[in-house]
């Protein structure tokens, strides 16, 4: 899929939508963001990273003309909110790939009544707290091949203090199947601000019976 971002491909807007300077904005912060591997656990340089890449999103959001915050919220938008960065949440993962033939397309369940169909990658697996976990990865169906994996998954702050549909993340793929899940990077989907979007609702197979309490939330 080359340079395009999976954050607007798997959240499609009802009708047209143009491609504009938040697509422009969002591509550079996630280009940095996606790593071939895991890197440090923490350290000061990345927690500034990852402070400039929110407020340059923010700005994105207050500024595009495709924001998916409504026109008439954008001057009053007073920035995303977000957990306090948390290492603990950036875990080494493994990514352990399905290949069959023909590849494995999963219709996902959507905040609309349609469905979107996905291509199923294989199971990235890691540890949390002594405890193992596995999030099923994904790229678009039409791709042929996979050079990024989109994790939707819940937990259970979607209760009250995230979005009840769930969370994302992109990663980039890499050669190794070693993967940098860093769960500070978690972005809620464009309808938690705009029901005009349509967006992928985790499968069931990627609601973690735990707390993640990091990434963005609602408040």
């Amino acid at each position: 899929m080359g340079a395009v971002i999976i954050e607007f491909m798997s959240q499609r807007r009802v009708g047209p939508r143009l491609p504009g300077a938040l697509a422009s904005a969002v591509a550079l912060i996630l280009a940095a963001a996606c790593t071939s591997g895991p890197g440090p656990v923490d350290d000061p340089s990345y927690r500034e990273q990852l402070q400039a890449q929110r407020a340059e999103k923010d700005d994105a959001f207050r500024k595009a003309k495709d924001s998916p915050i409504p026109a008439e919220a954008r001057a009053t938008f007073a920035g995303l909110h977000y957990y306090a960065v948390d290492p603990a949440y950036r875990v080494p993962a493994f990514l352990t790939v399905e290949q069959p033939n023909p590849p494995l397309i999963i219709e996902l369940q959507t905040s609309s009544t349609e469905r979107q169909r996905m291509r199923k990658v294989g199971n990235l697996g890691f540890t949390l707290a002594d405890a193992t976990y596995k999030l099923t990865a994904f790229a678009e169906s039409s791709s042929g091949s996979v050079d990024r994996l989109f994790v939707p998954f819940g937990d259970l702050t979607n209760v009250s203090e995230t979005y009840h549909g769930g969370r994302f993340l992109d990663l980039d793929k890499t050669p190794t199947g070693l993967y940098d899940l860093d769960f500070n990077r978690a972005y809620h989907p464009y309808c938690v601000y705009n029901p005009s979007y349509i967006c992928p609702v985790p499968p069931n197979e990627n609601r973690l019976a735990v707390a993640i309490p990091a990434g963005e939330k609602l408040k």
